[in-house]
C-alpha cells in the first residue's frame, strides 16, 4: 500500500519520514515517492494491505544499481492480540526502462535475484538499509492502523 495511505498516526508517519531520510542521506540524488502506486481498480487489487510501499527514483540509470527506480516494500505483521504492528521483512525491487531488473528479500536468504544486480558496494549498502528499516518499526511496535 502506498506509503502516503499508511501514514495514519504520528508514529507511523515518523517511521516513513525516517525511513525516506535514512535512504536520502545515502543516496542524496533519489527522489523519493510515498505514492508508487497508480490509484486504480486494476492496481488496488494487487496492493497488499499489510505493507508499507516506498518508490525512490534517480536521475537517470545508475550504473551501480542497475536500475532507474526502487521499490520497498516494508512487509508487516498485525498482532491481534495487542493492535501493534511490525515489520517481518522488507522486499526490494530495481527497474529501468526493460522492467524489474533486480529484487533483495530479507525474508529468505537476503540474495539478489535478476538479470541485472546491483555492484557489491550497492548491494551490502541495501542490505544494511534493510536492517535499519527492521530496527525502525520493530524498535517500538506501532499501534494502530
Amino acid at each position: 500500500m502506498n506509503a502516503a495511505e499508511m501514514a495514519t498516526n504520528l508514529e507511523f508517519a515518523s517511521k516513513i519520514a525516517s525511513v525516506v531520510n535514512l535512504f536520502k542521506s545515502e543516496f542524496p540524488d533519489a527522489r523519493s515517492d510515498l505514492k508508487p502506486w497508480k490509484n486504480d481498480p486494476q492496481t488496488r487489487e494487487l496492493v497488499d494491505p499489510d505493507s508499507i510501499d516506498i518508490g525512490f527514483h534517480f536521475p537517470g540509470i545508475s550504473k551501480s544499481w542497475q536500475s532507474r527506480s526502487i521499490l520497498i516494500q516494508i512487509r508487516l505483521y498485525q498482532d491481534f492480540l495487542n493492535g501493534s504492528r511490525r515489520a517481518i521483512g522488507v522486499e526490494v525491487a530495481g527497474f529501468s526502462h526493460l522492467g524489474e531488473q533486480w529484487r533483495l528479500s530479507t525474508v529468505e536468504n537476503w540474495g539478489f535475484m535478476g538479470t541485472s544486480i546491483p555492484s557489491p558496494q550497492v548491494g551490502e549498502k541495501l542490505k544494511q538499509f534493510c536492517r535499519q528499516i527492521l530496527e525502525i518499526f520493530n524498535s517500538t511496535p506501532v499501534v494502530g492502523n
